[in-house]
């Protein structure tokens, strides 16, 4: 299990913002490319454990600072989907 999750959190650490616009279509999450940008650049090299409820939740925070509360809450509730 280990292994699954330090695949999915060098995805989350390394995501552009293009990566994110499709994954928000994905899972019908709005986020524009400004906030993509933002989000992916406060992300990449943080070195974030989605998996640990902390650093989730420190990540959550800046997403609403940054595209939202209503995102931040989608985003969040996708991460959790992830770590299940």
């Amino acid at each position: 299990m280990k292994f699954l999750e330090n695949i999915i959190n060098m995805k989350i650490n390394g995501i552009t913002a293009s990566e994110l616009i499709k994954y928000g279509k994905q899972f019908d999450i709005h986020v524009t490319r400004e906030q993509a940008e933002k989000i992916a650049a406060y992300v990449r090299g943080k070195n974030i454990d989605i998996f640990n409820n902390r650093d989730r939740a420190k990540v959550i925070k800046e997403i609403a600072i940054v595209a939202g509360a209503d995102t931040a809450k989608k985003v969040n509730q996708l991460f959790l989907e992830l770590t299940k």
